[in-house]
This record gives structure tokens, sequence and C-alpha cells, in this order.
């Protein structure tokens, strides 16, 4: 989370007080985890490096063409 906008104690003390007071471990694990990539995502879109849906598809089915022809 070194780019998230808000400092690591502050991120923390945020979801702590999201999570209901018996949240495990593991729900703060995930919580951060979900956080962390979200924040890559939204960093990824900033920097341009996202491509459209169609254009994945597109991609997807070429990489799915050349499999079976190999095959």
């Amino acid at each position: 989370m070194a780019d998230s906008p808000l400092p690591v104690r502050d991120t923390l003390t945020e979801i702590a007080r999201l999570l209901p007071t018996d949240a495990s471990l593991e729900d703060v694990q995930y919580h951060l985890y979900v956080r962390q990539q979200v924040e890559a995502g939204l960093a990824d879109e900033e920097a341009g490096r996202l491509i459209s849906t169609h254009e994945m598809r597109k991609r997807l089915a070429t990489h799915k063409s050349a499999r079976e022809n190999r095959g």
C-alpha cells in the first residue's frame, strides 16, 4: 500500500473502524488485500495500463484459436 493516499497507520485505523468488533485477523488481512488490489487497479488506470473488455475478449479468442491449432 505504498501508493495509498493515506499513510499505512491511517489506512489500518480506517479499516479497523469499519470492521465489526468480532472481526478476525483473517478479516483484516482480506480487507487489506482488497484495498491494495483496488489501489493497484486505480494506479494502472491512471498510468494507462488498462485495456477494454472488447480488446481482452479479442486477445483471448486469438489465444484460444492458437492453442486449438497447435493441438
